[in-house]
């Protein structure tokens, strides 16, 4: 057997079930390859050794009871022990395989970066700007890539001033656009608004998620995503194009229809496959990501421009999940994608200084 790896699930967002998946789908894959010792967080936030992520599925969330919720506190309310004293002692890395706020945040990866662990994906910073869009795209526009036009507001502004802000957005967006929370991914809360009313309603979902809302332009073009494997020398896969079964491609038409249809390569000529590479692999620098990261596109139906949309820094890794489709389709199948990306998590541990250096 191979190296151990704690493999984290679950998770407090409203993704947890996307991530119950992904740790599935990963656990079927490794198996035989690494001693994976899964590690399941519930809603409420417990930590719960020894669950196995395939019994799940179809119960799709994980709950604690009796016994098990008495140990999972415990083990919750010693948390900082039990990663700096039998998790760091038993295991070679950490694969935090979760979605959304409280695990793709930066907030697990401080964790373990304390607890000295080695873990896959960006670390702290790098992880905070790909899930709050609105930094995002500011440091994507400083970095001198392509973006759509956007709004940013925040909570406090929306319950002062709706008004002014459905003036601003129907001046400077125009109808149709997207209303999203700031920090939330699987397209979890985001609306299309047509007009005023759906605008205000798009905006209380929003904002139900999150105290920050990104709204953006509509972009007439075709949905394309890029897959980024690497550290310092990060490599793109072959886009895919994503032809929702929806007017946009929402959670529902993600994980519960199942109705869209993805496309391996995407229809691109060579020079739109080369330029999307070319800024995937340019938006994961950015943002100074590491491990893996997975970059949304539009393409422009109008003149074929290229538009980033943004940066997912703990893609989904389900048997649908775009991320290890694009991986495949370019020579490297699921095992063989975390192998790669454990050893670069090791790479990048073993590479960073570790505490105050000795004077000479």
């Amino acid at each position: 057997m191979g190296l151990k790896m704690a493999l984290l699930f679950g998770g407090q967002s409203s993704e947890h079930e996307v991530s119950v998946m992904s740790a599935a789908s990963v656990v079927q894959a490794v198996r035989g390859k690494f001693e994976v010792i899964p590690i399941g967080i519930s809603k409420a936030g417990q930590w719960i050794p020894g669950v196995c992520p395939e019994a799940l599925v179809k119960r799709g969330c994980l709950e604690v009871r009796g016994e098990q919720a008495v140990e999972a506190d415990r083990i919750v309310q010693n948390q900082a022990g039990f990663l700096l004293g039998d998790l760091r002692a038993q295991v070679d890395l950490v694969f935090p395989l979760l979605h959304g706020p409280m695990g793709e945040d930066g907030t697990v990866q401080g964790l373990l970066e304390l607890a000295g662990i080695p873990y896959i994906g960006g670390g702290v910073m790098a992880s905070a700007v790909g899930m709050d869009k609105a930094v995002m795209k500011a440091l994507f526009t400083h970095h001198g890539l392509p973006v759509g036009d956007y709004l940013v507001y925040r909570r406090y502004e929306w319950d002062h001033d709706q008004q002014r802000i459905c003036a601003e957005i129907e001046d400077r967006l125009g109808y149709p656009c997207f209303v999203k929370p700031a920090n939330m991914g699987s397209s979890v809360g985001i609306s299309k608004a047509h007009n005023r009313a759906e605008l205000e309603e798009a905006f209380r979902l929003a904002l139900a998620f999150d105290r920050k809302v990104v709204v953006e332009a509509f972009l007439d073009g075709h949905e394309v995503e890029c897959a980024v494997l690497g550290n310092e020398e990060p490599r793109a896969s072959v886009p895919g194009e994503i032809v929702p079964g929806a007017e946009f491609y929402s959670y529902e038409d993600k994980y519960v229809k199942n109705d869209s249809q993805l496309i391996i390569p995407a229809r691109l000529t060579p020079e739109q496959t080369a330029e999307i590479q070319d800024l995937a692999v340019r938006a994961f620098k950015a943002i100074d990501c590491a491990g893996m990261g997975r970059v949304d596109f539009f393409v422009l139906k109008r003149d074929g421009r290229i538009l980033v949309n943004e940066i997912n820094t703990i893609p989904g890794f389900t048997r649908i999940s775009m991320y290890p489709k694009l991986w495949a389709a370019s020579g490297v199948p699921f095992p063989e994608l975390i192998e790669r990306l454990a050893q670069l998590a090791l790479e990048r541990f073993r590479d960073q200084p570790r505490g105050q250096k000795e004077s000479n």
